[in-house]
């Protein structure tokens, strides 16, 4: 059952970043194919490439690069097989050598650029709140709720409720992944909320209502689940 679990989550992540995945096949590994997601590690944090939607591909981002982090040291897409553990200086589909970027005025535990491309944070070993691990304090422009088929926004959270939301977002402790997914905690019925920051980057937040949980872990509270219903209720009007 275990198992079973593992692979409806695997399914409904890939969803959430189906866009920036590619299929690798290498020869010596137990897996006959491997799904990879542009990601990359430094400072033992592990970032993400969010693909703008079809819909959002003319928007504007802006982003002026800082001071060099370090340099890719090991491409997994040429010889990683899908148990690899990941190290600082892996990345997914970067080259060797490549330089990986602070972004000015943003935190580097939030995004770096890489070969002219966003990386935003996914997962971190300091973090322990989702505040920690997404420090976005007055970086926030907007959010959105998405359509969970094809990702288009859908909806806009008021000023109040952006600010609502994310004065609780910060507070909320992370979790085990993989004790939600035993409890059953990541399935039932899920929002697609889109954050974006004021740089024009954006990245998704999958959000299950039944259980008031997010998809890195994070365990809404009652303001949260209060903030959500209400402006999924404005959608629907």
């Amino acid at each position: 059952m275990k198992i079973i679990k593992d692979m409806i989550f695997i399914s409904v992540f890939a969803l959430l970043l189906s866009s920036c995945s590619n299929f690798t096949f290498l020869k010596g590994c137990p897996d006959a194919e491997i799904e990879w997601v542009d990601m990359l590690m430094i400072n033992d944090i592990k970032y993400e490439h969010h693909f703008p939607e079809p819909a959002q591909e003319n928007l504007p981002i802006t982003i002026e690069k800082g001071r060099e982090l370090g340099k890719v040291t090991y491409k997994m897409a040429d010889s990683a097989c899908s148990n690899h553990k990941m190290q600082n200086g892996d990345a997914a589909f970067l080259n060797e050598g490549t330089i990986i970027y602070e972004i000015k005025g943003y935190p580097t535990s939030l995004i770096v650029a890489a070969n002219d491309v966003v990386y935003v944070a996914n997962t971190s070993k300091k973090a322990k709140t989702a505040g920690e691990l997404y420090p976005m304090d007055k970086l926030v422009k907007n959010i959105y709720i998405e359509s969970t088929e094809d990702g288009k926004r859908l909806h806009t959270f008021s000023q109040s409720s952006k600010d609502k939301f994310l004065a609780a977002f910060y507070e909320l402790q992370l979790e085990d992944v993989q004790s939600l997914i035993d409890e059953d905690k990541l399935e039932g019925t899920r929002i697609f909320l889109e954050i974006e920051l004021n740089n024009g980057v954006s990245f998704r937040q999958l959000y299950w209502s039944d259980s008031n949980t997010f998809h890195n872990g994070a365990v809404g509270n009652d303001e949260i689940k209060k903030v959500i219903n209400d402006e999924v209720s404005n959608l629907k009007k």
